[in-house]
């Protein structure tokens, strides 16, 4: 007969059982950890469309955005048209600690959010760029990327807050202004990627192809508009359970992605949310970064027409 657990308002099952292979963890550990969490990623995840990363003994992880049938009445939740299914999708609001424990119990590990709240659907709240290392490079090559984007924001009197990704690169979220357009706040992102691959271009590269970044940070601007990221503070289905964690720009040369899990970052943090105390105030965009990213073209549109230019070419070789 299997063991349950009231853990704050939520009956919870199996909770010595393995998270996953590789995790060094247990369910256990899992609701543990978003217990100490708590208010700070709810802080990051409150109001938004929440899409989960699930993971079941001896099945690989799946992502859930719409909400199963047997989810109780009392998780908040709210429905946004997806364009690219042409349908409706009933995501959920992680809202409060019950919400949040009662998917730890469905052992959803990673926590991803949309740009948007809810109630302002399409309204960017940030600007984010991904700093994805290529195979073969380190950590620090990543932080070089960022520091790339840092100064090109800089160079606009913006500014932005820094966070492991949990896997191998780093997040930077720009907080703008309520009232921003979406595909201006696309078209931003994408400028100030541009910028920053012309800093350095032998560091970073905004090429969307794999083949075509030469072993260079990938500065990639395409996380916009209806597109998640994984929270700050979310744990991340990796080895020992690393945690999107939150970095003061002063500690990148001296961490690593593997320092932040489940079991140390309740040590590292305390009582701090430094998510919250790094992140700069809302900012207006400048109009010239505007206008200069809606002449660079959408990089997944551009990748197809030249994956097609490219496969046309080698037929007729």
């Amino acid at each position: 007969m299997t063991s349950k657990e009231l853990r704050g308002g939520v009956e919870m099952s199996n909770l010595d059982q393995p998270l996953f292979d590789g995790a060094q963890a247990t369910k256990r550990d899992l609701v543990d950890y978003l217990e100490f969490a708590g208010e700070r990623l709810l802080r990051v995840v409150r109001g938004r469309p929440l899409s989960v990363v699930r993971v079941r003994p001896g099945q690989e992880p799946f992502m859930q955005k719409n909400l199963p049938k047997y989810t109780p009445e009392w998780v908040p939740r709210t429905q946004v048209w997806a364009e690219s299914s042409r349908r409706e999708i009933t995501y959920a609001l992680c809202d409060d600690p019950r919400t949040l424990l009662w998917f730890g119990n469905q052992r959803a590990v990673e926590y991803h959010v949309t740009l948007f709240l809810a109630e302002r659907v399409p309204e960017p709240t940030h600007l984010v760029l991904d700093l994805d290392p290529s195979p073969g490079q380190t950590f620090g090559d990543a932080v070089a990327g960022a520091r790339l984007i840092r100064d090109a924001l800089a160079a606009d009197g913006l500014a932005g807050a820094v966070k492991t990704s949990g896997s191998k690169g780093l997040h930077v979220f720009v907080p703008v202004v309520p009232g921003i357009d979406v595909e201006d706040a696309a078209a931003a992102t994408r400028a100030v990627a541009a910028r920053a691959e012309r800093i350095d271009p032998s560091v970073g590269t905004t090429a969307f192809i794999r083949e075509d970044r030469e072993g260079k940070v990938f500065l990639d601007a395409t996380r916009a508009g209806g597109a998640t990221v994984a929270a700050a503070y979310s744990p991340r289905i990796r080895p020992g359970v690393t945690v999107s964690f939150p970095l003061l720009w002063s500690d990148l040369d001296n961490v690593t992605p593997a320092d932040f899990t489940l079991r140390t970052v309740p040590e590292l943090i305390g009582a701090n949310d430094p998510w919250e105390s790094e992140m700069p105030a809302p900012q207006q965009l400048p109009q010239d970064l505007i206008d200069e990213g809606h002449t660079i073209p959408v990089a997944r549109v551009q990748a197809m027409h030249e994956g097609k230019r490219r496969a046309r070419a080698r037929r007729e070789a």
